[in-house]
């Protein structure tokens, strides 16, 4: 299996992906503005990752998954606020909500 890192990378292609094929210019401004914090979500959810797998001590690695599992959750919930807006299909946030529940189970 993947490390985390690795996942919450294929994570951010995923969604970024989607995310990719809507211009924002033509968005609506509350979806504009989804959009972009989704965007932000994402890189923050792989940095967060990243500094799971490399803290030095174990109480750096819980302290950095309190932040992720937080963070992640807050991104599952915009994804699914996205999906009022069409942005995501039914099978996307199934997929996608599967690997960020993945992600937060190995975060312990």
């Amino acid at each position: 299996m993947a490390g985390i890192f690795q996942q919450a990378k294929e994570l951010e292609t995923q969604v970024g992906g989607i995310l990719s094929t809507f211009d924002v210019e033509d968005l609506r401004h509350a979806q504009k503005e989804l959009v972009i914090l989704l965007k932000h979500q994402l890189v923050d959810a792989k940095l967060d990752a990243r500094d799971y797998e490399y803290a030095e001590t174990r109480e750096a690695q819980l302290n950095v998954a309190k932040q992720a599992r937080e963070r992640l959750t807050s991104l599952k919930q915009n994804i699914l606020k996205a999906s009022e807006y069409n942005v995501f299909s039914a099978v996307d946030i199934a997929q996608i909500s599967a690997r960020i529940e993945q992600i937060i189970s190995q975060m312990d």
